[in-house]
C-alpha cells in the first residue's frame, strides 16, 4: 500500500503543475478530465500527508527519549508519542477506507431459474427442494416472490422453475447462488439404500426495466398453444400458453402458468430481457476474466458450486471452503451463515484486488 499511496502523491503533486498550466487551461477537455482526477486523488493524498506528517513526528520525539532529559519531559514526550501512534492507525484506515470504498449496491429486482439436471427424476425433486429453500428464506426476509413459469413433474418437482424475487437487499444477498448444485442422498425409490448423486443448475438473473433493454419486435417469433400439466394432462381449454423466440440469440422462453395469453407474455418478455441483459453480463465478465480469475461469482451455470450430501447433513461451498453440517436448516430456508460467508470472501476479494 506504501508504494500505492506514494504513486499518488507524486502523481497529485504533478497535477498540481499541469493545472497551473496556462496552455493546459486553455484545452478545457484535457483540463476538466485532470481536474476531476486532482479531486479523486485529494481525498487519500491529504489524509496521507498527515500520516506521513505524524510519523516524522513520533520519529523525533523518540529521539528526544534516547537523550538525557528530566523524568517528566519523558513522561510528556511518551504521552504524546501514545496519541501520535494512534492518530497514525486512525490514518491508515481511513486511507484503507478511502482506497477501498465499502461498495453501495443498488438493489435489483432478481428472476431466479432453477432446472433439473442429471439425476432423472431424483434431480427434479432436489430442483424443487431448492425452490422451497429459497422462497423460505425470501419469506424471513419479507421480499416478495412472484411465480413466473414452472414444468413440474407428477411425483412433485420440477423440471424447471422460474419465479421474481424482490425486496431490500436481496439481489445482494442472492447473487452468488447461479450455478450447479449438486446432492447426494438416498433416493424415496431407492430399495438397497445406495446413495444417488444427482444436479440441479440455478441461475439468478437481474430484471432490468424495459428501457434497459430494447427488444425490436421483429426480431421476436411468438407461437401460443394450450397449456397442459405433468404428464400431457390438460389444465387449460384454451391457446393461452406463449412460446417466445428471440431470433438473433435463439434463445426461448415459454410461460403457461398463467390463464391469461397476455399475463403468459407479459412474464416471458421480462425473462427474456434478463436473460438478454445476463448475456450481456457474461460477455463483459469474459473479457475481464483473461486479466485475473476471481474467486467467486463467475456465473458459469456449469460450475459445481456447492454439494448437498444428506448422509452427514453437511453442505459445502466449493469456491470459499465453507462448510455446515445443519444441512436440514438450510434445506428449510436458513441461509444466513452460508450467505454471510460469501459476503465476506466477496469483500476480502475487493480489498485484495484494492493492494494490487
Amino acid at each position: 500500500m506504501q508504494e500505492k499511496l506514494v504513486k499518488a502523491k507524486q502523481r497529485y503533486q504533478e497535477l498540481e503543475s499541469l493545472l497551473a498550466d496556462p496552455q493546459v487551461f486553455s484545452n478545457q477537455s484535457t483540463y476538466q478530465k485532470l481536474a476531476k482526477e486532482y479531486s479523486e486523488l485529494s481525498g487519500v493524498v491529504t489524509v496521507f500527508r498527515e500520516y506521513e506528517n505524524a510519523v516524522s513526528q513520533a520519529e523525533e520525539l523518540r529521539k528526544l527519549l534516547q537523550e538525557n532529559h528530566d523524568e517528566e519531559f519523558k513522561q510528556l514526550a511518551r504521552s504524546e508519542l501514545f496519541e501520535l501512534d494512534k492518530k497514525q492507525k486512525d490514518f491508515l484506515k481511513r486511507i484503507n477506507d478511502l482506497l477501498n470504498p465499502k461498495r453501495v449496491e443498488e438493489d435489483h429486482n432478481l428472476i431466479i431459474e432453477i432446472r433439473a439436471g442429471t439425476g432423472g427424476e431424483e434431480a427434479s425433486l432436489f430442483a424443487a427442494d431448492l425452490y422451497r429453500m429459497y422462497t423460505k428464506y425470501a419469506d424471513q426476509k419479507g421480499w416478495v416472490i412472484e411465480p413466473i413459469s414452472s414444468n413440474p413433474t407428477e411425483t412433485g418437482g420440477f423440471k424447471e422453475v422460474i419465479f421474481s424475487i424482490n425486496g431490500k437487499g436481496a439481489s445482494k444477498c442472492l447473487k452468488w447462488e447461479s450455478g450447479a448444485h449438486r446432492v447426494q442422498r438416498v433416493p424415496a425409490t431407492e430399495a438397497s439404500g445406495r446413495i444417488h448423486t444427482s444436479a440441479a443448475t440455478v441461475a439468478v438473473l437481474y430484471e432490468p426495466e424495459e428501457i434497459e433493454v430494447a427488444i425490436d419486435a421483429k426480431d421476436l417469433k411468438i407461437d401460443v398453444f394450450r397449456s397442459s400439466g405433468p404428464g400431457g394432462q390438460s389444465v387449460n381449454t384454451t391457446d393461452s400458453a406463449i412460446r417466445i423466440t428471440h431470433i438473433p440469440t435463439g434463445m426461448v422462453v415459454t410461460c403457461q402458468d398463467e390463464r391469461s395469453q397476455l399475463k403468459n407474455r407479459n412474464k416471458a418478455m421480462r425473462v427474456l430481457r434478463a436473460r438478454l441483459l445476463d448475456k450481456m453480463k457474461q460477455e463483459q465478465f469474459a473479457e475481464k476474466s483473461q486479466d485475473r480469475k476471481l474467486k467467486i461469482g463467475s456465473g458459469d451455470r456449469s460450475e459445481k458450486i456447492r454439494t448437498y450430501n444428506y448422509p452427514d447433513r453437511r453442505i459445502t461451498d466449493h469456491r470459499i471452503g465453507f462448510t455446515t453440517h445443519q444441512l436440514l436448516s438450510v434445506m428449510d430456508g436458513d441461509l444466513e451463515d452460508m450467505i454471510e460467508a460469501l459476503l465476506k470472501a466477496d469483500e476480502e476479494q475487493m480489498m485484495e484486488n484494492g493492494k494490487g
